[in-house]
């Protein structure tokens, strides 16, 4: 099952003061058109856009994101149901033992870096 695209939920008038940010807010003015979803207002986070529970927290491939530090963390990965993400705080030179380590275990690795070993 593939989740389904959701659409951009951005704060009531984040268009008119750039101090408010896009950020998500629930509109809560007695008077606000958002609010009592009124067309051409954008939409409203509700309980109606969440994805299908068994496609949750899953990557766009349909895979399951495992966080990778080093490479240890790559021996019980199963690569049917699975990917990996390498840890941001990982240096150059061990993220290159893990490329490496990944590419003899055919694991696919979702962050690879321009710098491919």
């Amino acid at each position: 099952m593939v989740k389904k695209r959701l659409p951009e939920f951005k704060r009531q008038e984040w268009f008119r003061f750039k101090k408010l940010g896009t950020k998500w807010r629930k509109p809560r003015g007695s008077d606000s058109k958002m609010r009592v979803r009124m067309s051409g207002r954008g939409k409203m986070a509700s309980m109606g856009y969440r994805v299908p529970k068994n496609t949750r927290g899953l990557h766009p491939t349909g895979l399951k994101e495992v966080l990778v530090k080093n490479t240890m963390d790559l021996a019980g990965i199963d690569t049917s149901c699975q990917v990996v993400r390498i840890s941001s705080g990982v240096g150059k030179r061990k993220k290159q033992q893990i490329l490496k380590k990944a590419d003899e275990l055919k694991i696919r690795v979702l962050n690879p870096g321009v710098n491919r070993a």
